[in-house]
């Protein structure tokens, strides 16, 4: 550890004085909370106190203290950990004592901590833990400990040894802090201190806190507290607890056009998208007949989400906010999201095109106050017209879409050289992914159901029915789609397939497949009696209907929900009955009211000897507000309705 660093934390007890067991008071607050009597553990205080550089370094000072109920807490804190990130902060144990319920004190040694390279799945940056093991813990046993800490989130390329602490934008601090809870919390406070000729904006969101600002020498020092914070109650398939949960967001920058103008700057600088003969001949080659701009956009979107695999292998330092540059891009043709944009922007310049980086938050909302809230790096390119487009090369492999509509309803900030304000992707129109399904069937009086279907599918339906032929082995696809057939039935017979030439060129046309088949015994038969679902409701490409995974037995709901992606889906059979057999239920047609936001339309009916099936579900946002669940919740529910009822013939 540097001596900065030790005469900062020397420094911080005096900005934010620690008595030894403050915390005696909290315990006796919450031992007078019966309701609080159950939970596995308490925490009695959870408090982070940062000092700021000049430079924007931020030093930390994590407390927490937790009051140990049961076995199931003992268990649960039986080891401490803690992540960091080497290449932009350091991270250690100060101190962790155990009080006994008997008044006894075990100081645990923090010599023993161990630091290792934490798991991880597709993204090897060599993040690390740190980890102390307590040993043996009992009900009403309190934990006590301090995590120093000293850094940021992100890194430069390049940046010498002390500089890793300073953040990207030297001199900026920001700062997004949660402050929803996982367990029963009695205080929670933040405690930011900044040099006194910084100024900071922040925001309380979702929610209620005790703040403070208070000049001392000549420093500002911000306060946020609450107390007697429950834990979050989650709704299924709810948004982000960060779009719906108390959160403080705060920031030294003033807005967003500023840190667009830095990403801008920062990137050129580094020469990300410098060219290279190479990649000049590839794109050279891609481009050869294309005459419109946006034929050249897709062709060049489409090559690099498809060849660029998707591997976060550590290039050394600089692992963040500059994107690596076309010369190692185009070598490795490997990377993580930043460098599948980073080379697109390079061979969508080599094409003549305006092309720049963008940040993106994959999964939850980015509010006004200029906080560094993006996990996701995409392009955008200029057009003809003067309008900037998305472009996402991460998000759409083997996609007709150039922008993944999974990511409809995101902000996403462009560095570009006039500097941007936070943008909006809009919505995506339910028929740009329509799923269709259109059956000729025939069923016999032993209960034998024959005939052909054809699936239909465009946008994000026809990535999830295509992918039999764009992630697996030729010689399975058969065997693929008559795995589909099956799930109708395990006595269905594949007669035949069409699926055309090549099924794996997405960029052709829409998915489209015929299959015909034949299922013995799928009606259930008796003495003149057929009983039976029709095809195109016996779970055929489920995959696609992500909406079913929807819990709609939810009578209201509180927060904003979500589902995969805007979506029409579209299911058509007419089925030709044995002579003489009708229909026992009544022909039955239901429609909800018309809105933009979801709707259904559908019916069953019998004209002599045929059965006529037809039902369209529009489904127009992907991600939903509280209000929108009714209509939501009535197009799905009549759609499921129809697929429910097992309908009866008899002759």
């Amino acid at each position: 550890m540097n001596k900065i660093f030790l005469s900062v934390l020397l420094f911080l007890p005096a900005l934010f004085p620690v008595q030894g067991q403050s915390w005696r008071a909290l315990q006796q607050q919450a031992q007078k909370r019966g309701e609080l009597a159950s939970a596995r553990q308490i925490i009695l205080l959870d408090s982070t106190a940062v000092s700021v550089a000049p430079s924007g370094t931020g030093t930390f000072t994590i407390n927490k203290v937790i009051l140990v109920q049961n076995r199931s807490g003992a268990l649960a804190n039986r080891v401490l950990k803690y992540d960091y990130d080497p290449l932009t902060a350091f991270a250690e144990f100060h101190r962790v004592n155990i009080y006994k319920a008997n008044g006894e004190v075990r100081p645990v040694d923090v010599g023993k901590t161990l630091d290792y390279t934490a798991p991880a799945r597709m993204i090897y940056w060599g993040a690390r833990q740190i980890m102390i093991e307590l040993g043996q813990l009992e009900p009403g046993s309190v934990i006590d400990y301090e995590i120093a800490k000293k850094g940021f989130t992100y890194a430069l390329l390049g940046s010498a040894d002390e500089d890793r602490f300073v953040p990207p934008m030297r001199g900026q601090f920001y700062d997004i802090v949660p402050f929803w809870v996982t367990e029963p919390t009695v205080k929670k406070v933040y405690r930011v201190s900044i040099p006194g000729n910084k100024d900071m904006q922040y925001q309380f969101y979702q929610g209620e806190c005790t703040s403070s600002l208070r000049f001392e020498n000549d420093r500002k020092v911000y306060s946020f507290s609450k107390e007697l914070v429950t834990p979050f109650k989650r709704e299924s398939n709810m948004v982000d607890l960060f779009d719906v949960a108390p959160k403080l967001m705060m920031s030294s920058t003033p807005n967003w056009q500023e840190k667009s103008l830095w990403f801008y700057k920062v990137n050129e600088d580094y020469g990300s998208f410098e060219p290279t003969p190479e990649a000049q001949k590839k794109v050279n080659e891609l481009i050869k007949g294309k005459k419109t701009e946006m034929e050249k956009i897709a062709v060049l979107t489409h090559w690099v989400a498809d060849n660029m695999r998707y591997s976060g292998i550590s290039m050394g330092k600089g692992e963040g906010y500059t994107l690596h540059n076309t010369q190692m891009n185009f070598t490795d043709r490997c990377g993580v999201c930043k460098d599948k944009a980073a080379l697109l922007i390079s061979m969508l310049r080599m094409a003549g095109f305006e092309a720049y980086p963008a940040m993106t938050m994959a999964g939850s909302r980015v509010e006004s106050i200029p906080a560094d809230h993006f996990n996701h790096s995409v392009a955008v390119v200029k057009l003809s017209s003067g309008t900037y487009m998305p472009l996402d090369p991460t998000w759409v492999p083997f996609l007709r879409e150039l922008w993944s509509s999974a990511e409809q309803q995101q902000n996403y900030l462009p560095g570009v050289p006039e500097g941007s304000d936070l943008q909006i992707t809009p919505l995506s129109a339910p028929e740009n992914h329509y799923f269709k399904i259109y059956a000729n069937t025939s069923l016999d009086e032993k209960g034998t159901l024959s005939g052909e279907f054809t699936v239909m599918a465009e946008g994000q339906s026809d990535g999830a029915v295509r992918r039999t032929f764009t992630s697996g082995f030729m010689d399975n696809w058969k065997n693929a789609l008559e795995a589909e057939l099956l799930k109708v039935s395990p006595q269905a017979k594949l007669l035949s397939v069409d699926y055309g030439k090549d099924p794996k060129n997405y960029t052709a046309a829409p998915i489209r497949i015929k299959m015909k088949f034949t299922v013995p015994n799928y009606a259930l038969a008796g003495e003149n009696v057929l009983i039976m679902r029709p095809l195109v409701f016996s779970n055929l490409y489920n995959q696609v209907h992500s909406y079913l995974g929807i819990n709609t037995t939810l009578k209201e709901r509180q927060y904003a929900f979500k589902d995969r992606c805007s979506r029409y889906v579209e299911l058509k059979e007419t089925m030709s009955l044995p002579k003489g057999y009708k229909m026992v239920q009544e022909n039955r047609e239901t429609t909800t009211s018309e809105n933009p936001v979801a709707s259904f339309s559908g019916y069953v009916k019998q004209e002599n000897s045929q059965l006529q099936i037809l039902q369209k579900l529009t489904l127009g946002k992907r991600v939903y507000e509280a209000e929108d669940w009714k209509a939501f919740r009535e197009a799905v529910n009549a759609h499921k309705s129809f697929a429910g009822e097992q309908l009866i013939f008899k002759k």
